[in-house]
C-alpha cells in the first residue's frame, strides 16, 4: 500500500480514551500504525489482529445459520479495550482503548472512517512473484 494513511489513524485516536491505532492486512502484515506507537509492537500486534479477525470470521456461524457475517471484533481486558473491524477487501482497523472510552463514540468513528475510505484502505490481494519467471 502506497497511501499514507496515518491522518486515518490520527482522526481515529480523537476519542478520549483512543490509544493506538494500526491498519492490518488479512495476513498479518503492518500497512500503516499511528505515531505513539513504536514500529516492533504495531507488527506483533498486526499478526494478532490478523489472527482475532480469522476467529471471528470463523466462529460467525455460532451466531445462527445464515445469520453469521463477522462486522466486528470487541474485547475486553483488564486495563481497556481492543476494537477491530473491516477496513475494506483484505485489510482491517485495529484500535486499542482505555476502559473508560466512549465505545459508542469509538465504534462510530471507526466505522466513519473506514466507510469513507473504503477503496483507498483496500489491500489488493498479492500476486505470485513466482508465477511470472
Amino acid at each position: 500500500m502506497n497511501a499514507d494513511l496515518s491522518w486515518v489513524l490520527n482522526d481515529v485516536l480523537q476519542v478520549r480514551g483512543a490509544r493506538h491505532a494500526i491498519l492490518v492486512s488479512s495476513d498479518g502484515l503492518l500497512l500503516e500504525r499511528s505515531s505513539d506507537i513504536g514500529r516492533d509492537d504495531a507488527e506483533k500486534n498486526a499478526a494478532a489482529m490478523s489472527s482475532m479477525q480469522s476467529l471471528g470470521r470463523a466462529a460467525a456461524g455460532f451466531v445462527g445459520a445464515g445469520q453469521g457475517v463477522w462486522k466486528q471484533t470487541l474485547i475486553e481486558y483488564d486495563g481497556g479495550w481492543i476494537f477491530l473491524i473491516a477496513a475494506g477487501s483484505g485489510a482491517y482497523l485495529a484500535v486499542s482503548a482505555a476502559l473508560e472510552v466512549d465505545m459508542e463514540a469509538m465504534s462510530f468513528r471507526m466505522q466513519q472512517q473506514v466507510s469513507v475510505l473504503g477503496t483507498a484502505m483496500t489491500t489488493p490481494p498479492r500476486q505470485n512473484a513466482g508465477a511470472e519467471a
